[in-house]
């Protein structure tokens, strides 16, 4: 059963200039596995990006929006071994969210350079 979806869009150019130019927002953000997935890449800003909606993208699924005692870097946007996308939850935002009922969470994420979006979908 559905228990909640979200969807958000992001633009790599304000992540972009979010990182360059305030000290500590790509790690407030992103968890550390992400910014090594991120800087990996080519068009690394279209990742962070994707990524950033999708954890938006998740607090809407939730219903809740973003509750205290929870951490955007927290919320790990991981790819698994075929690439495809998963959430991770770590730390103390596992613990705040361990009581609410989900058995999988689905993520797709899309981006070009100018945009990004993500859509997530938990099943309870």
């Amino acid at each position: 059963m559905i228990a909640g979806t979200g969807i958000d869009i992001a633009e790599p150019g304000r992540i972009a200039i979010a990182i360059e130019k305030e000290r500590g927002f790509r790690e407030l953000v992103f968890s550390p596995g992400e910014i090594t997935y991120c800087e990996s890449k080519t068009n690394r800003y279209q990742h962070y990006a994707a990524r950033f909606a999708a954890k938006e993208a998740f607090f809407k699924a939730l219903g809740t929006g973003w509750k205290n005692n929870t951490a955007f870097s927290e919320v790990e946007i991981f790819n698994d071994a075929e690439g495809k996308p998963g959430i991770r939850l770590l730390g103390e935002t596992a613990r705040t969210l361990s009581h609410i009922s989900v058995s999988k969470i689905f993520v797709s994420l899309s981006h070009v350079a100018s945009l990004a979006t993500a859509v997530v979908v938990i099943e309870a």
